[in-house]
């Protein structure tokens, strides 16, 4: 999947002296999580992973800003991305990057996705860029 993401320029990387210090992934579609909202003009976030020794350093905040951008240049509306639930401390910190919390979501089919779908719930997570705007 991630060789995939990669060779469809879908993988990006924030670089820190020299090393890779985050990753993330867009894509202009999920339906499996998003279901009928997925017609709307939104890019998706996806793993966002940060080296620890590079922790702290609100790469969230950066990510943010250059995907609104990207997001605006590709015409799209929404940044959108969910994460498992249950972790207070990370949906908050998704808020304080400018996130709105839209609430738990269970799926139902998680043929094809991560293994980390298929137990559990997820939390969703919006910002509308038509405010920015």
């Amino acid at each position: 999947m991630i060789i995939t993401d990669i060779l469809e320029n879908h993988q990006w990387k924030i670089m820190v002296d020299n090393q890779i210090a985050c990753i993330f992934c867009t894509t202009f579609s999920d339906p499996s999580i998003w279901l009928e909202k997925n017609n709307d003009p939104a890019v998706y976030l996806h793993r966002i992973a940060t080296r620890p020794a590079f922790r702290g350093m609100g790469f969230v905040k950066q990510i943010v800003a250059w995907t609104t951008a990207f997001a605006l240049k590709n015409n799209k509306r929404f940044i959108r991305m969910d994460t498992g639930s249950g972790n207070d401390k990370l949906n908050n910190y998704y808020i304080s990057c400018g996130f709105e919390y839209l609430g738990i979501t269970t799926l139902s089919d998680t043929e094809g996705l991560p293994e980390h779908y298929k137990d559990g719930t997820s939390s969703l997570f919006q910002l509308d860029l038509s405010i920015l705007v």
